[in-house]
């Protein structure tokens, strides 16, 4: 029998139970790790997420590297289109002269970066794009991707997560409030 603490969240009409863990010595949140749900789970949700955009004329769907991958080609997929983009976390060869934003996530224990690979482009420049992200939380990492498409030249026609967190990114993100969708929220918990 386990004691480890968890919180069952819903996302869309779906539940699942998320480990409690502390981020610092005062904090805790309940950790989602999107690609240890299992592909049902992101097929399920990325449909429900992308059937809020369905009237949104998307031409590509946008995620940050590496837990928005699978959240991409679900919505992607759900959306009929062929293509999406990935912003990158890491400097890979062929990113020497990317375009980027800084970024520091509630998750992370230093600060990092998104990537947008030049040759990339044309995928997102004048394009309708739909942000996606597995959770948002401070909004912070949100809010830098989202400059850094619209930097590039795109249109964010809508911002999509399976779950927001705590209470702080409503603010972060207000000029996206109109085009946001959250599939459920979950609470941030004080470390005791």
């Amino acid at each position: 029998m386990s004691t480890e603490a968890v919180y069952v969240a819903q996302v869309g009409s779906q539940q699942i139970t998320l480990p409690i863990v502390a981020v610092s010595d005062d904090l805790s949140i309940a950790l989602m790790i999107v690609i240890d749900h299992g592909i049902r789970f992101v097929d399920t949700a990325g449909a429900e997420l992308a059937a809020h955009f369905a009237d949104a004329e998307i031409d590509v769907v946008v995620a940050p590297a590496t837990l928005g991958i699978p959240i991409a080609i679900a919505v992607s997929r759900a959306l009929g289109l062929d293509d999406y983009l990935i912003l990158q976390k890491s400097r890979k060869v062929h990113l020497g002269d990317a375009l980027e934003a800084p970024v520091h996530a509630i998750t992370s224990t230093q600060g990092s970066a998104l990537l947008l690979d030049r040759a990339r482009l044309p995928a997102v420049s004048g394009k309708r794009v739909l942000f996606v992200d597995d959770v948002i939380s401070t909004g912070s990492s949100v809010a830098a991707a989202l400059a850094l498409l619209e930097s590039a030249g795109a249109e964010i026609v809508g911002v999509g997560t399976f779950l927001a967190e705590g209470e702080g990114w409503p603010d972060v993100l207000e000029p996206y409030q109109d085009r946001l969708v959250a599939l459920g929220r979950i609470p941030l918990f004080p470390t005791t």
